[in-house]
């Protein structure tokens, strides 16, 4: 008997006339999209500016691509070493999450710093966005057939072409690594949405508890992978980057506990002159 595993799709590039159109870069667009409408309404909500996302976004997603790209770089430098130009081929899959949210962060912070904004405020908006979109970004690592996970036998099992680098000889399914993380991403949004209308959270809380969750699920799916990655102290470079991440997130949480919640967040308008 032999069991229905998950399929990879066939090509993750389709051409229009003369123009390839590839799906990882159409996961994020549509996660950049959806980020950016979940912001807004939860920025507006909490007394925001409308608009106000969009144009952040507007800098911060360029910022979090090359964040992503150098990130990518730097901890898979081998891949690179016999034709470093390939270093700039984004469309062929390669983006570090880590360096994303620190390159977007750094962005963000600037201009929400040059505006007088709230910026703990801001990044409790976005939060819930922004593991949307890293869920729907990592349907690009589908399509690519990249980023899977060791070989099983589990029904949900995925099929991977077998010339693939990173193939095992004779294995039929991997764990679907992309799917894990696009499944605990959305529960990752859902339960910060949670939290925050529960406890109406502010000063940044929204957003140390959105990157202690991903970083809780990051380092068991990461210790799954196969792909090729630098080790730090017999551990995945990610897994060690990520244990950071949650024991800083988790410090936050605490050092700010109680902290109440922004009742302005941006700067009032000056009144209008009065001319006689």
């Amino acid at each position: 008997m032999t069991l229905a595993y998950l399929p990879s799709p066939d090509t993750g590039v389709w051409n229009v006339g003369p123009f390839p159109v590839r799906a990882y870069a159409l996961a994020i667009i549509l996660g950049v999209v959806a980020a950016v409408v979940i912001g807004e309404r939860r920025w507006v909500a909490r007394g925001g500016t409308k608009g106000l996302v969009t144009d952040v976004a507007t800098l911060a997603v360029p910022g979090g691509i090359v964040g992503a790209r150098i990130y990518h770089v730097i901890t898979s430098p081998d891949r690179y070493l016999d034709d470093p130009i390939a270093a700039l081929y984004v469309w062929q899959g390669g983006l570090g999450i880590p360096g994303g949210i620190a390159g977007g962060f750094l962005v963000s912070w600037l201009v929400l710093w040059k505006r007088g904004v709230a910026k703990g405020a801001f990044a409790d908006a976005v939060a819930p966005g922004v593991a949307v979109a890293q869920a729907i970004g990592r349907l690009g690592n589908w399509f690519n057939q990249e980023l899977f996970g060791r070989p099983t036998m589990l029904p949900w099992g995925l099929e991977i072409d077998p010339d693939n680098a990173d193939a095992v000889a004779g294995a039929e399914a991997y764990h679907p690594t992309f799917l894990y993380e696009l499944l605990w991403n959305l529960g990752v949004a859902g339960l910060v949405i949670w939290a925050d209308r529960r406890y109406k959270l502010g000063g940044g809380r929204a957003f140390a508890l959105y990157c202690a969750l991903y970083a809780t699920g990051r380092i068991w799916i990461e210790a799954l992978r196969i792909d090729e990655a630098n080790d730090v102290l017999g551990l995945r470079l990610n897994v060690v980057v990520m244990g950071v991440v949650l024991v800083g997130a988790l410090a936050y949480l605490v050092l700010r506990r109680g902290e109440r919640r922004e009742e302005q967040v941006e700067p009032q308008p000056e009144p209008a002159e009065v001319t006689t």
